[in-house]
């Protein structure tokens, strides 16, 4: 192949938008019922739409719901744990009423629970009185927050004319969650937490005896507490309850003995993450005492066998560095996994071999590996000198050489949350950018998860610092490693990050250019206008609203428009209900008044995070655009692919 030196920046790509979004699906929620397995998809190329995918156990794939039907709930706006199936019945949200339908095999969705303003999620099926068992976020109190609580919902004949509310088991707290049913249907586990903790702050988790008839004998408190985060509570084959915790710093795997929770597998690795979604699963059961799990240590997760008895974690050989959606069967595991030369994929494995089968990609392209820049983890002193962590991603192109002595343009990335993490899996929209010669940093900055409770909690108070300072430094330190030019440095990030980018844009010198997308600009519209999940998210960011008026104000970007100079472009989904329009656009009027060269892009459709085609392909393009015009990259050759 020969080679040709062009600038950093400048280099052309057979990877184009069009081939990230080509062909692209999102996988999620997978479940396995009997020898058949379904899956959730999200498929951009119908405008988002989640379809239910089903396995038969012949290998036979076929999609559950046709359109319009898309399986979605929006139980505290992130929603998961959409549907559920149980010998071949399926219970589902839909996401344009929010209402849950029974699917019998060859029939058509009929309503089970009445309209109005309710959302179910993260259902448990009680066979042995003929319900389910669910969490319901009640709309229905306009002018007053949400109220969560977890509800039985009858499914026999009776009731499918679609007029159930749900019977309250448990009430009275803000937050709810994984309601899960032992085997002998007499003890409901579940979590529960309240205002202003979130659920990887502090939760409890509750057991509840249940009579015959369904109804609750008693409620009691076996874990969790205002500086314990436990999640995922689980029932062994033989009833033993289990759960994560993060009592010691980490999240571990225990069972609950008679004297509390007991630890299965001590050690300085986190096997769960933060729960922005319901219906979470990194552990399941083969047996009584064998455990499949992913521990995520430094960045990186991993997958193992546990034996619960002696406490030893046998790691399994597979081409993965991200874990999610584990789940067990009879004779085989199903996950969802990525690794940074591998898309995400639905992955089985046998449980005796762990032999590993790919049974879907999210996408049908796959990319010329040639062309693929791995992530490398870099440390370096972050904000106080603390050592902080991020992944660097090397401009990569076979096809090209820079110039001699030149450095390439770097991207800052900022993940959302902020308590999220960055991932190593193949992200083809990386690769867009590598492959065209810019450099990129994914910031793992104080506050991101995978590193332990004490990393996470370096954000407490400090949101709009802490950060800020980690992502400046992360880019200063490839600078003085060489691997990035010092006066082409640009950052871009969504949502949270998106928040990121505007503060060290307005705050520090350290960027010519940022890209937000969906990000707050305003902290005190967000205390005041968001939902209810994250109204009081900001408290342990920022501090209690409105006591804290003073810090809101002094870190919030669109008050001090002043010390932003450089040009910046915004990507914002117009029916979002996360962080509204308003958030953008009340920043996007500022710089404008200022004479900041500033794009606005209001995508009609859009909600929180991009779903649709055409919307990430032209946040894709626009964003080259922008950049290469700032940073005085130039174009590519003529009539050559960008």
């Amino acid at each position: 192949m020969s080679v040709t030196i062009a600038p950093y920046g400048t280099w052309t790509s057979p990877i184009t938008s069009d081939v990230v979004v080509r062909d692209a699906i999102g996988l999620s929620d997978a479940r396995i019922d009997g020898d058949d397995l379904y899956w959730i998809e999200l498929r951009p190329s119908e405008r988002g739409r989640l379809v239910l995918v089903r396995q038969r156990g012949d290998g036979r794939c076929d999609d559950v719901l046709a359109p319009p039907w898309s399986a979605r709930t929006r139980v505290h706006e992130y929603g998961g744990g959409a549907f559920l199936v149980s010998e071949g019945t399926v219970y589902f949200s839909n996401d344009a009423d929010q209402r849950v339908y029974c699917l019998e095999p060859g029939g058509q969705p009929v309503p089970v629970t009445a309209a109005g303003d309710r959302r179910f999620a993260d259902a448990t099926h009680d066979a042995i009185r003929g319900r389910l068992i669910l969490v319901r976020e009640d709309h229905r109190v306009h002018g007053r927050e949400p109220v969560n609580s977890v509800v039985a919902v009858e499914t026999g004949n009776a009731q499918l004319a679609g007029d159930a509310e749900g019977v309250p088991i448990a009430e009275g707290h803000d937050f709810y969650a994984a309601p899960r049913l032992s085997p002998d249907g007499r003890r409901l586990a579940f979590l529960r937490w309240n205002h202003p903790a979130m659920p990887w702050d502090a939760t409890e988790l509750c057991v509840a005896t249940l009579e015959a008839d369904g109804s609750v004998g008693g409620v009691e408190v076996v874990a969790g507490g205002p500086e314990e985060s436990v999640l995922q509570p689980m029932w062994s084959p033989g009833g033993v309850l289990h759960c994560l915790s993060d009592r010691t710093g980490w999240w571990n795997l225990y069972r609950l003995g008679s004297g509390g929770l007991e630890a299965l597998c001590p050690r300085a690795a986190d096997f769960a993450r933060p729960p922005w979604a319901l219906g979470q699963a990194t552990y399941g059961f083969a047996s009584e005492t064998l455990v499949l799990c992913a521990a995520r240590e430094t960045g990186s997760t991993r997958l193992g066998w546990l034996d619960t008895e002696d406490g030893t974690l046998r790691r399994l050989d597979l081409p993965y560095t991200e874990i999610d959606q584990i789940l067990v069967g009879n004779r085989s595991a199903v996950f969802i996994a990525s690794a940074p030369d591998r898309p995400a994929e639905l992955v089985r494995i046998d449980i005796r071999s762990s032999e590993p089968t790919v049974l879907r990609s999210t996408t049908t392209s796959p990319l010329d590996n040639r062309l693929i820049s791995r992530p490398q983890l870099i440390t370096f002193p972050g904000c106080d000198g603390r050592e902080t962590f991020a992944f660097h991603y090397p401009p990569h192109n076979p096809g090209y050489e820079p110039p001699p002595g030149e450095r390439p343009p770097l991207i800052v990335r900022c993940h959302g949350g902020p308590t999220s993490a960055a991932s190593t899996g193949l992200n083809p929209g990386y690769q867009f950018w590598t492959s065209r010669g810019f450099a990129i940093v994914d910031v793992d900055y104080g506050g991101s998860s995978g590193y332990g409770r004490a990393y996470r909690e370096r954000l407490r108070l400090r949101w709009g610092v802490v950060d800020v300072e980690d992502v400046v430094a992360a880019a200063q330190a490839l600078v003085d490693q060489g691997q990035a030019d010092p006066k082409r440095l640009v950052i871009m990030g969504g949502s949270a990050g998106g928040f990121t980018v505007l503060a060290a844009l307005t705050f520090r010198d350290a960027f010519s250019a940022g890209a937000s997308l969906y990000g707050v600009s305003d902290l005190e519209a967000l205390a005041r206008d968001t939902h209810k999940f994250e109204a009081r998210y900001l408290d342990g960011l920022i501090g209690p609203w409105p006591e804290a008026r003073a810090v809101y104000q002094a870190r919030s970007p669109v008050r001090h428009v002043d010390g932003l100079s450089c040009p910046v472009i915004f990507f914002q989904g117009a029916e979002d209900a996360i962080v509204p329009p308003a958030q953008s656009e009340r920043m996007v009027d500022a710089l404008r008044r200022k004479g900041i060269p500033v794009e606005y892009e209001l995508y009609p459709g859009e909600q929180h995070g991009f779903r649709q085609a055409a919307t990430i392909k032209r946040t894709l393009d626009a964003s080259l655009d922008f950049f290469r015009r700032v940073l005085g990259a130039g174009a590519p050759a003529p009539g050559r692919p960008s």
